[in-house]
């Protein structure tokens, strides 16, 4: 049965990206993030999911596909004309989505992007644990870390980070 995981970074004041969709704030960080790399995080990585306006994002802003060593779903009611990359389009809604992830058995899933698909798999209990990195930026605004929607929980928090300058890697379980 496979892992579903999310790993995403906000700004200190909790927000994934400007209103407009922009990451500047985040991509012109450096910090020394040791044994936490993506690298090593994409690694262990068999399938992402994605809802649609990440994979907009990221065909738009990123050269190359990223993700042709994993499987990848787009989470999407649109039709995707001349998608960007090997990818499979899913609309059969997130309860069915969760089975098929959980059936599959040959790695972890990430929960790629922003947090409106991510808090859905979490009001279902489909998400096993979370990286959050915060980016000592405050942007003043854009899209959320995560999307109102009345959900309570209570994660288990596995461990804190500081990755120097100033990043702080918080990991929580759902298990």
């Amino acid at each position: 049965m496979a892992r579903i995981v999310g790993y995403i970074a906000t700004s200190l004041d909790g927000f994934i990206a400007t209103a407009d969709g922009n990451l500047d704030w985040l991509t012109s960080q450096k910090f020394e993030a040791g044994e936490f790399t993506y690298e090593k995080f994409i690694a262990g990585i068999r399938t992402v999911v994605m809802g649609r306006d990440t994979y907009d994002w990221v065909a738009k802003n990123l050269s190359e596909w990223p993700y042709s060593a994993q499987r990848a779903i787009v989470v999407t009611s649109r039709p995707l004309p001349d998608p960007v990359g090997e990818i499979e389009v899913w609309n059969g809604g997130v309860d069915p989505l969760v089975a098929h992830l959980r059936d599959l058995a040959d790695g972890d899933v990430w929960m790629l992007g922003g947090g409106r698909l991510q808090m859905a798999f979490m009001e279902r209990g489909a998400v096993d644990e979370i990286e959050i990195y915060v980016i000592p930026e405050i942007i003043g605004g854009g899209i959320p870390l995560f999307p109102p929607t009345g959900l309570r929980a209570s994660p288990k928090l596995v461990s804190v980070n500081l990755l120097p300058p100033g990043v702080v890697r918080l990991q929580y379980s759902f298990t």
